[in-house]
């Protein structure tokens, strides 16, 4: 029988800024945008979790909710430094590894019991190593399936551990509320309740297959097996990624096209950054507009050529932005630039170097600087005029509601 842990690093986010910066210990603390800014929580520490702060919520209904928060924009590059170490303290104990995003993942550790002994002292040895290593805690789940221990997980937070036998799975999740099934929130919850009078997972295990399909189409049969504690999916490693983004929210509505064109070209450039160190070149780019009035759209086009050089990728962009603006002639609270239809980079010989190839060249020239003496070391004409806007550190500039996700 398969055995499986989910480590869930605690209050990621707000763990790393208190490694950084020690005073924020046992306060309430909220990751994700200033008090007086916009943006949504990414993170909250347990303490504000006691006002009903939670990821996903508005910083101004948070700030509401609990006021003496500290209220922190977040630094991603300290995430992925911290995640990059997480990351390889699970490896070295097991070579089937499934992060799921910068603080949780899944290693299978079956058959490993008779290398490292019992896996509850397995789990207390990795948590051992991500504190003394990273000074962050971790919670670990143990089950035989992955829904199951992603359950557990959660359990005992923060800092906990929890064991289900070999064969418990479905004992296990029961009894409890359908919500702490992975990926049922309040909407599908209330559906269960109200259409199929079920408020437990073990009364969801008892729901045939096709009445859930009826309601939830395919995600019903999922639903069914989860339920019944049981995953077939494998422990993976992640594929290559699909598409590389970034975006920011405006701490004030603008409808300054310099303004938006300078942060528009930062984000392209670190989308470039990102995409030459995944070693590949795009032939799709999509732009994110979102209005004052909150009304979002996107624009895409698709290059001729595949593309992984900064000017390229901002052409496109602002082309498409230029387009947006147009459309509706109104302030904007949010940009976003990002690339798909990623390919691996090759290069082909050719009697005559193109202006791509050269463009390509100097991007990368400009990624060695600014990995020595910092992103805004060397930067356009265009993105200068940002100094005036944002603080910088070695990172780049720090948007008053950075994003935390690649």
């Amino acid at each position: 029988m398969k055995r499986i842990l989910h480590i869930d690093l605690d209050a990621f986010f707000v763990a790393v800024e208190r490694v950084h910066n020690p005073s924020l210990v046992g306060k309430p603390v909220v990751v994700g945008g200033e008090a007086e800014g916009r943006g949504v929580v990414a993170c909250a520490s347990y303490e504000a979790r006691v006002y009903g702060l939670r990821a996903g919520m508005p910083i101004w209904k948070a700030r509401r909710l609990c006021p003496q928060a500290i209220f922190l924009a977040g630094s991603f590059h300290r995430y992925r430094k911290v995640s990059d170490g997480f990351m390889e303290i699970l490896g070295s104990f097991s070579p089937f590894l499934e992060p799921l995003g910068l603080d949780e993942a899944f290693l299978d550790m079956t058959g490993f019991e008779s290398l490292y002994g019992p896996l509850a002292g397995t789990a207390r040895e990795i948590k051992g190593r991500i504190y003394r290593e990273l000074k962050v805690t971790a919670s670990v789940g143990i089950a035989s399936s992955k829904v199951a221990a992603k359950v557990a997980s959660d359990y005992n937070k923060p800092d906990g551990l929890m064991e289900i036998p070999p064969g418990g799975d479905a004992g296990f999740l029961s009894p409890l509320p359908v919500e702490q099934l992975p990926g049922v929130g309040a909407k599908t919850g209330e559906v269960l309740r109200t259409a199929l009078g079920v408020y437990t997972v073990g009364e969801l295990a008892q729901v045939s297959t096709p009445v859930l399909r009826r309601t939830f189409g395919v995600w019903g049969d999922l639903l069914h097996l989860w339920a019944n504690g049981l995953d077939h999916s494998p422990v993976a490693p992640p594929g290559p990624p699909k598409s590389v983004s970034r975006e920011t929210t405006f701490s004030q509505d603008t409808g300054d096209r310099s303004f938006l064109l300078a942060t528009l070209r930062y984000l392209a450039e670190r989308v470039g950054a990102d995409l030459r160190e995944e070693k590949k070149s795009a032939r799709s780019i999509v732009v994110k507009v979102r209005y004052a009035d909150f009304h979002t759209i996107t624009r895409h086009c698709t290059l001729r050529v595949s593309a992984a050089d900064d000017t390229t990728i901002f052409e496109a962009g602002s082309a498409l932005l230029a387009r947006a603006l147009q459309e509706r002639k109104m302030k904007v609270r949010l940009i976003g630039i990002g690339v798909a239809d990623l390919a691996a980079r090759t290069e082909q010989l050719a009697f005559f170097e193109s202006p791509q190839r050269r463009a390509e060249q100097l991007s990368a020239v400009v990624d060695k600087i600014r990995s020595k003496y910092g992103f805004t070391s060397l930067q356009t004409g265009r993105t200068f005029r940002l100094g005036q806007q944002y603080l910088s550190d070695k990172s780049g500039y720090i948007l008053k509601t950075a994003c935390l996700s690649r």
